[in-house]
């Protein structure tokens, strides 16, 4: 999964009326969708349940491509007008975050949003941010945010280069930069060092049992230089676990029809699947 769309992608004009009222800014969403929160009884409730609630709250919201590519220096940009797949976990996680802890200011999302999109909870430039999923999993669970089920619950190692960015240059203007290219080429390198693993598409259905409510996931990819295709959130309905996700298809924060073994095994190119649980917010 990276942060600038693979394929492209616009945002749809308008937003739902049962979302958003004409005109309003981001910190006026987040102060509502906070009071949502309170009055639904999330605050101090766990971040998993919370990411469940709020992400079926989100449904309908537009999916919004390159939300996160602005002009300038890198620098925190919140949009809860729209999401693309990633997005839409990241907000959601970190408003969970907020309420699970009872700390429920703009401040305070803005420091969740911010330690959960850059490595190690800090903005250093573009190369600070959590580009590849793999990274991003593998910093939240050092950061004590998420933990890493995949291997627990019947995953797989496998191996692969990564290198989709470096080898489409061209997609990323900040790629421009020579000096920057080599500190992505630094951690596709790393990346691609390491095993990696995902719980493999037969395999899938196998361990639904297992999922709970606000896990996220992670789609394996069988495209050239690429780890993670797309990311969502597992939503418990009438017994089966699915999968809600904001899908360029559909251009809207969704759950799919069938459960999400069915909805990887649509897509040829998904090969499997990672887990990360969110975790209790420390102190």
């Amino acid at each position: 999964m990276l942060r600038l769309g693979v394929f492209g992608g616009a945002m749809i004009a308008g937003m739902p009326s049962s979302m958003f009222g004409r005109g309003e800014n981001d910190r006026d969403i987040f102060e509502r969708t906070i009071r949502w929160g309170v009055d639904a009884g999330l605050l101090q409730k766990p971040v998993g349940e919370n990411m469940a609630a709020l992400g079926v709250h989100f449904i309908g919201t537009p999916y919004v491509a390159h939300s996160l590519e602005e002009a300038g220096e890198e620098h925190l940009v919140i949009n809860l007008r729209g999401f693309d797949c990633l997005t839409l976990v990241e907000n959601s996680l970190a408003l969970s975050r907020c309420l699970s802890s009872a700390k429920t200011s703009f401040d305070a999302f803005r420091a969740q949003l911010t330690h959960i999109r850059y490595t190690g909870g800090a903005i250093k430039g573009y190369t600070s941010r959590l580009h590849y999923f793999t990274d991003w999993m593998a910093d939240n669970v050092r950061k004590n945010v998420v933990q890493d089920i995949t291997m627990a619950v019947g995953g797989e190692d496998y191996r692969k280069t990564i290198n989709f960015m470096s080898a489409h240059r061209g997609n990323y203007k900040q790629l421009g930069d020579d000096s920057v290219l080599e500190r992505v080429k630094e951690a596709e390198t790393s990346l691609s060092g390491n095993a990696l693993h995902r719980v493999p598409r037969e395999k899938i259905s196998s361990v639904l049992g297992l999922v709970r409510n606000g896990d996220i996931i992670g789609a394996v990819t069988s495209m050239e230089g690429m780890d993670i295709s797309h990311t969502g959130m597992v939503i418990q309905k009438d017994g089966t676990a699915k999968f809600l996700h904001a899908p360029l298809s559909g251009g809207a924060v969704t759950i799919s029809d069938g459960s999400l073994a069915e909805y990887v095994r649509r897509i040829k190119s998904m090969t499997g699947i990672v887990i990360a649980r969110p975790l209790a917010v420390e102190g």
